[in-house]
């Protein structure tokens, strides 16, 4: 890739992770940790996604998840062919493998997850040899509008069970 295609592709991926972002920004006003995520194919969003963890009472919620349960009820197909994935945080072991189950060829997303994240943070479970898929990772893409946003919302979370804490007592 030329520097022309890369400046390209950079900024086709800064809008696609902008609309993430909005995505996680309504996470947030429904309780959730602010994640979002958006499924995309020939530069066309085919699908949307947001933590929803608490409201459905299912682990397996994240915004990664519900797009891509999304788009396999849009394109009737289980397989994600050719398609990438933006998402705000990146992916846990568990969407990491749905990445890899899904054929998922591309994945770009913003803040690191030091704790949980395996798509090279902590874990690589997108890039093991030992699968029998990988996918292509691009890291950091609006990574202080994406990281701001959740190291907010985790500093709200404390100060309020602080508060809650004081005022029982």
């Amino acid at each position: 890739m030329n520097n022309v295609q890369a400046t390209e592709q950079q900024l086709i991926d800064e809008d696609f992770m902008r609309q993430a972002i909005v995505l996680a920004e309504k996470a947030e006003l429904e309780g959730e940790i602010p994640v979002g995520a958006v499924l995309v194919v020939n530069e066309k969003v085919i699908a949307k996604g947001w933590n929803q963890s608490i409201q459905l009472h299912d682990p397996s919620a994240h915004a990664e998840m519900q797009a891509i349960r999304q788009a396999g009820s849009e394109v009737e197909n289980y397989r994600m062919l050719d398609c990438t994935l933006y998402v705000t945080l990146e992916p846990c072991p568990m969407c990491a493998g749905l990445l890899v189950h899904s054929r998922i060829k591309r994945l770009v997303y913003g803040a690191s997850d030091l704790k949980t994240g395996s798509c090279g943070s902590v874990f690589n479970l997108t890039n093991s040899e030992k699968l029998n898929h990988q996918v292509e990772v691009t890291s950091g893409v609006l990574k202080d509008e994406c990281s701001t946003m959740l190291s907010a919302f985790f500093k709200r979370r404390r100060n309020e069970k602080k508060a809650a804490k004081k005022a029982r007592g």
